[in-house]
């Protein structure tokens, strides 16, 4: 045993690596949400909006490794935050504005500013509210916004669109503009709005539902590497049609909760 190993000292206290894994995770979203920005200066549509989704992909898993390995730490939810601003904030209004916007006289950029604005604000708003008092929408199984994974995909949809039906049905640019400024504009106001949308991962199924619904996450799986830019298209309009449900259905919650009967659909 040499000297030094004798010599008594302070334990270096070390992170384990578990903790690592979930942080390495959220790292690589950001990279994909560089890498996005990088293909649309390149003009590889397809290859940016498939980086951007790979990012979703992996932010939606991140949280759910920290649990699962019991690494959790605020220095892993500060990441995820920054890591949200770039992948879903910066990187899909670069994408619209250069595949769009650029071509809108004036303010163009503005609109697409109003992407990485609002999904900045909201993330600091959620940063803000999670050691403050009880959030009513979060308790009930809701979110307060559209979040920012599911605002970038509704912002980058008038893509899916048309890497699904073809480059004409948005060939002309004046459409294409339009059309991106009204998308854009509209998930800017949600993902600062207090509208309650749905938190799919509170959901509770009953035993009966699992299966159908085990069945249905493989039909999904399915159609996303079969035909990804229609199951995309699709699944940002249903998530669109379902806000205003998601809504209904917190008022109605609500209105139990104080012993209120609802009124007739």
């Amino acid at each position: 045993m040499s000297e030094t190993d004798r010599i008594p000292g302070p334990r270096r206290a070390g992170i384990p690596l578990r903790a690592l894994i979930p942080n390495a995770v959220t790292v690589l979203a950001l990279c994909f949400g560089l890498t996005a920005v990088r293909f649309a200066i390149a003009g590889e549509w397809e290859k940016s909006v498939a980086a951007i989704v790979v990012a979703a992909v992996l932010d939606g898993i991140d949280g759910r490794i920290a649990r699962l390995l019991k690494g959790t730490s605020r220095f892993g939810a500060e990441l995820d935050s920054l890591s949200d601003v770039t992948a879903f904030g910066v990187a899909p209004a670069l994408v619209v504005y250069l595949w769009s916007l650029q071509y809108l006289p004036g303010i163009g950029w503005v609109i697409a500013l109003s992407h990485a604005v609002t999904c900045a604000l909201r993330l600091a708003r959620f940063n803000a509210q999670i050691d403050s008092a009880p959030q009513p929408h979060k308790r009930a199984g809701y979110l307060t916004g559209v979040p920012a994974p599911a605002a970038a995909g509704l912002t980058l949809s008038p893509l899916f669109l048309t890497f699904w039906m073809g480059p004409g049905i948005l060939d002309d640019l004046v459409v294409r503009y339009t059309l991106v400024t009204i998308v854009v504009l509209s998930v800017a106001f949600l993902m600062i709005s207090s509208l309650p949308t749905h938190s799919w991962g509170s959901v509770r199924l009953r035993p009966s539902y699992r299966l159908p619904a085990l069945v249905g996450v493989g039909l999904f799986a399915g159609a996303l590497f079969s035909a990804p830019w229609m199951t995309l298209t699709l699944t940002c309009l249903a998530y669109a049609v379902a806000i205003p449900f998601a809504a209904r259905s917190y008022a109605r919650l609500r209105q139990r909760e104080a012993g209120i009967t609802p009124p007739p659909v």
